[in-house]
């Protein structure tokens, strides 16, 4: 059966709420510099995390009104227990076409299987170097090799547009570009760069590490030869990457936050794991559904507010970031402590 279309929300900008990212937990099992750099942080409190019955009502008022992609994510999401029991859930909604997932993918082999199973359409797996040494520089784990037979399981159990998320720091991985390329070719993923960003717990952020969209894109073309734009439709020119192809036709895309922000087409709000609602990734603050729900709020109710809020919406997080002068970081830790929704782990990227 396919659900009838809904007319989007429009915000004040005339974007359409179409993309729902839901953070399923704030905990990961690794310490990405760009992202989790620190020692020490503060949790969401256990007692405020959603249960996955409370996402799924929350996820129906969104697809209520037209929301049909749903990307779980982190912290770690593979560290939420029972993660396929949520995707079986929300696979049952036939306003739902697509449910995605993001993982550091060090748990993924062993859940994959089951996944895919209860209904989860994609994944995308964040990986930013092949070099197992270097692995540890970043994420403070060994568990590179985890990753590596984790990304091998999607092609083998039929996972289709499988995703690699390389974030690319100056003199750390800007090296690794063509190595990365030619992996994703071998293992059926698509490598999207990403520009490193001065987001949520990015805490030695600098200008000066940042690899621009175009010093990677003559980088590539260097190698290569000549790049050709890839350009598919409406929904296509919604998404974060700008999609090139080689002259073999292999895909890939550059997401260019930092240096050439899209928020002007930018259809994507995301859900932290104790309800809160974010417009923007750079929003100061968000829009508390956790707290309608647990007060007995309809699903009608509920989704009145998720349209309303978005009808207000005007900002426009990282283009307002690319205009400050002497650019630095966005949050200094004892912002970040005093609210860990701040955190990019929490917000769920």
């Amino acid at each position: 059966m396919v659900a009838p279309k809904t007319q989007l929300p429009v915000d004040r900008l005339g974007r359409s709420l179409a993309s729902l990212r839901v953070s399923v937990t704030d905990r990961c099992n690794i310490r990405c510099r760009y992202c989790m750099p620190e020692d020490h942080y503060v949790w969401l409190p256990r007692q405020s995390i959603l249960a996955f019955e409370e996402i799924n009502q929350i996820v129906g008022a969104f697809a209520s009104l037209g929301v049909t992609r749903v990307r779980i994510t982190g912290g770690e999401p593979l560290l939420r227990h029972d993660l396929p029991d949520l995707v079986s859930l929300l696979s049952q909604n036939v306003q739902i076409e697509d449910i995605a997932v993001t993982t550091n993918g060090i748990m993924l082999a062993r859940f994959a299987e089951l996944l895919k199973s209860a209904g989860l359409t994609r994944v995308t797996v964040s990986l930013d170097t092949l070099k197992p040494d270097r692995f540890v520089d970043f994420t403070r784990s060994g568990r590179h090799q985890d990753v590596l037979e984790g990304i091998d399981s999607l092609a083998r159990l039929g996972f289709r547009r499988s995703k690699l998320n390389t974030v690319v720091i100056r003199g750390l991985n800007d090296d690794e570009l063509i190595d990365l390329l030619e992996f994703g070719r071998e293992s059926g993923v698509e490598v999207r760069f990403i520009e490193y960003m001065d987001v949520g717990g990015a805490t030695r952020w600098s200008s000066d590490d940042v690899v621009p969209r175009s010093e990677m894109l003559a980088r590539i073309s260097d190698h290569y030869g000549t790049l050709t734009p890839i350009r598919a439709g409406e929904a296509a020119n919604r998404a974060p990457a700008d999609r090139f192809e080689l002259p073999d036709g292999t895909s890939f895309g550059i997401i260019a936050s930092t240096t050439e922000p899209f928020c002007g087409s930018c259809d994507r709000s995301r859900i932290t794991a104790d309800g809160m609602w974010y417009r923007c990734l750079y929003a100061e603050s968000g829009i508390d559904l956790k707290s309608p729900l647990r007060e007995g709020a309809s699903d009608t109710e509920l989704a009145e507010l998720i349209r309303r809020s978005w009808s207000e919406r005007s900002d426009r997080g990282a283009a307002e970031r690319l205009a400050v002068h002497n650019r630095g970081v966005l949050y200094g830790l004892d912002g970040l402590r005093t609210d860990p929704h701040k955190e990019m782990h929490t917000r769920g990227g």
